[in-house]
């Protein structure tokens, strides 16, 4: 057994993958997923089993899943012609969601989570059209040009980068923000936000140690001026507490934070509790 189970950051779409399937498997599934179990495999479940803290990792994944369905539901059915999703590890999202046969959806990452995809799910027929490119997202002259290929094939482009932004530092949002800035049909980004408070938590020393190949960097002070002064502002803002008690999925806190609840204000509490969201950002 590894004495870190996630090798690179690709190890986490199979440890997201995971988290996925069982989902699927409740009878008050939020989502169903049947792909994913095959995705996953049992490295996906090597790596579930030797991670900590997998009671809150997964419910944030399952509630995130759901977010990101509802608002890509959204604006699909606003007029959104093309997805196209950076980063998107094992998301089987075309295959799965109630998509028009029209809408063309382009998925990027490296070769060997587009590779596994390609021969997993072989047998199987998406619900619109599908793309796969192979790309690192770290090469800007290469991404740029791909950018800018797409951006005159549609009209309407809602970009998705879930569970991508963390891995990065600031320098590389920065400048990924800027480049998704300059193209005029990029109209929609569905981005990761967590606030800085939870700095201290995915870097704690038990967490650090596990993520040390993968670790998590993105933390700006203040997330919104960030993304603001790169042109992009904040349309729905979906916290994962609010839409958790909204699904009868509440945050699983510990018992003295239940305890503390019953003594903070219900404006501090629920401050305190926004503490990750997915966000729609739109061009300024």
């Amino acid at each position: 057994m590894a004495e870190t189970p996630i090798q690179d950051v690709s190890d986490t779409a199979l440890w997201v993958a995971v988290y996925r399937a069982q989902e699927s498997q409740r009878r008050d599934a939020l989502f169903k997923d049947p792909l994913a179990e095959r995705l996953a495999g049992e490295r996906g479940h090597q790596i579930e089993k030797q991670m900590s803290s997998s009671r809150y990792t997964g419910w944030s994944l399952v509630i995130r899943t759901h977010i990101i369905d509802q608002l890509i539901r959204e604006q699909v059915a606003d007029g959104v012609d093309m997805i196209i999703n950076l980063g998107a590890g094992l998301d089987t999202r075309p295959y799965r969601l109630d998509l028009p046969a029209t809408l063309r959806w382009i998925e990027v990452d490296y070769p060997q989570i587009i590779n596994l995809k390609n021969e997993k799910l072989n047998g199987d027929t998406p619900r619109c059209r599908l793309e796969r490119v192979v790309m690192d997202l770290a090469d800007r002259e290469k991404r740029n040009q791909f950018f800018g290929k797409v951006n005159g094939e549609a009209k309407k482009i809602l970009l998705l980068t879930e569970g991508v932004l963390p891995y990065l530092s600031e320098e590389q949002v920065s400048s990924l923000a800027q480049d998704l800035r300059q193209q005029p049909n990029f109209r929609f980004w569905i981005a990761d936000y967590y606030a800085p408070q939870m700095k201290r938590h995915m870097n704690s020393k038990k967490r650090a140690k596990e993520l040390k190949n993968a670790p998590f960097r993105f933390f700006p002070e203040d997330w919104f001026g960030f993304f603001s002064q790169r042109g992009w502002k904040a349309g729905k803002v979906r916290y994962l507490s609010e839409e958790g008690e909204k699904v009868g999925r509440p945050f699983p806190i510990a018992w003295y934070y239940r305890l503390l609840r019953r003594f903070a204000s219900k404006e501090k509490w629920r401050k305190g509790m926004r503490f990750a969201a997915y966000v729609l950002l739109e061009p300024t």
